[in-house]
């Protein structure tokens, strides 16, 4: 039988991956901190940015990213579609994944999580305008990839397919 303290600890062990599962929480944090990455628009700028993708041959989900980065010092207004328009070639759409476990090492070796189907679709979608930015908020470490090269440096890959009834 576990004493109670050992009880303790499991439970908070499994807070912290409970928390680590709250991604839009972290993904928000994440955007505060960073400059030049704009939230994924929402309401009628989100139909706008997927309008002028649509446009220009790219169809994707709006949930297939969490961030837009323009280069230092430029902005986009996603209610203007001219301005949106203009912006798309200079656009890469981002996609965070937070780790907040101390396990994870600083080439983010031992990091578990999902891609959705829409994020890998993005990513074949959007070539190089699509980057996945790892985070481990335990350890403030950061890296910037692809989805193609973390397919390739995985250990294990395994498939699957998420329903709702």
């Amino acid at each position: 039988m576990q004493t109670l303290a050992e009880l303790i600890n499991l439970r908070r062990r499994h807070l912290v991956r409970l928390a680590n599962q709250n991604g839009a929480a972290g993904e928000a944090q994440v955007l505060s901190e960073r400059t030049g990455y704009l939230p994924r628009p929402r309401g009628q700028g989100a139909k706008n940015l997927l309008a002028a993708l649509s446009e220009s041959g790219i169809t994707i989900k709006l949930a297939s990213f969490d961030a837009v980065a323009l280069p230092a010092g430029q902005t986009v207004d996603f209610s203007d579609m001219d301005d949106i328009r203009k912006n798309l070639p200079n656009m890469t759409f981002i996609e965070i994944k937070t780790a907040n476990q101390p396990r994870v090492k600083p080439d983010f070796s031992g990091f578990f999580f999902a891609f959705t189907e829409g994020e890998i679709l993005a990513s074949e979608a959007l070539g190089e305008r699509h980057k996945v930015l790892l985070v481990n908020k335990a350890t403030s470490a950061v890296h910037l990839t692809s989805v193609a090269e973390i397919i390739a440096r995985s250990k294990s890959l395994n498939w699957q397919v998420s329903v709702q009834l």
